[in-house]
């Protein structure tokens, strides 16, 4: 007997990066294809709570009420206000309002689309505001960016927040608990159609901003087949992880300072920890064999 084939759910699929994970998930099953052209399967813009709730009662019943995989792959990065709500907001809708679907799988896994721009500094006041769910105060602090020109906050900072929300999210039990894994993929400057549309006039800026050892623009297709894997029925193991695939510039500019954050335990953890390790380093019981040696050394 055949396997049914795996369910994905693909945002953003319209264009650029959302395209390419679709046309390559195709190949693997079956895709549910979504944005706000006319080529794909759901029209909804995740930018208003509308879309957002067209998405989630068509997904689920064109899905059957099962989904095996969802990248959240619409995306922006004008200054504007809508930047925010699409990529922060819109993004956790989606995964928030598919979870019951994922539930359902064998195999279940998400991933969205962050970005190595999360490596510069963003708008505190913006991403506490989004960590917080608190769509109207963001929409004041991006217009307030917007107005002092600071717009191009926008974009990082509503991938920053959803790093966060990344971290925070994949461990518990709603999600881990059921055995969802969702981790956020970070491209670097990749040759989309928008990206090479301004190549040219942009160039020096972006690779000033962002330098990636490997050269820019790079590849889309290897972003693409890492999404595909963060969502494959093999990954059962990786999440709660932002994978910056974006040619060396997370290497080369934070160097090893992400290696320099270890493990910090509360009184009571420390206190078990003391004494297993005790209890581990006590010698055999006289009385019975050491189980490490078997009983008939």
């Amino acid at each position: 007997m055949v396997a049914d084939p795996r369910l994905y759910v693909v945002t953003g699929a319209d264009s650029g990066l959302g395209r390419a994970v679709a046309d390559r998930l195709s190949a693997q099953g079956r895709v549910i294809t979504c944005g706000i052209g006319d080529t794909v399967d759901v029209r909804a813009d995740l930018a208003t709570p509308e879309g957002r709730a067209r998405l989630r009662i068509e997904v689920d019943a064109r899905s059957g009420g099962r989904v095996d995989g969802v990248v959240a792959a619409a995306g922006i990065g004008a200054p504007r206000v809508e930047t925010v709500a699409l990529n922060y907001f819109g993004a956790v809708a989606v995964l928030e309002d598919l979870r019951p679907l994922l539930a359902r799988s064998a195999a279940p896994a998400a991933a969205v689309v962050s970005s190595s721009s999360t490596l510069n500094r963003g708008s505190g006041a913006l991403v506490r505001a989004c960590l917080r769910g608190d769509e109207a105060t963001a929409r004041r602090v991006a217009a307030r960016l917007i107005r002092t020109r600071r717009g191009s906050q926008l974009y990082r900072s509503s991938k920053i927040a959803l790093n966060q929300w990344i971290r925070t999210a994949s461990v518990r039990p709603e999600w881990a608990g059921r055995g969802i894994v969702v981790n956020a993929v970070a491209p670097g400057i990749i040759a989309t159609e928008l990206v090479m549309r301004n190549w040219e006039r942009e160039r020096r800026l972006l690779e000033t901003a962002l330098p990636q050892p490997l050269g820019a623009p790079g590849p889309v297709a290897s972003v693409a087949a890492l999404l595909a894997h963060a969502v494959s029925a093999e990954n059962r193991f990786l999440t709660g992880q932002v994978i910056y695939c974006d040619g060396g510039t997370d290497a080369l500019t934070r160097g090893t300072r992400p290696q320099r954050i270890f493990l910090r335990y509360r009184p009571r953890e420390i206190r078990t920890l003391l004494r297993e390790s005790r209890r581990l380093s006590a010698p055999p019981s006289p009385t019975r064999p050491d189980p490490a040696r078997g009983a008939g050394s």
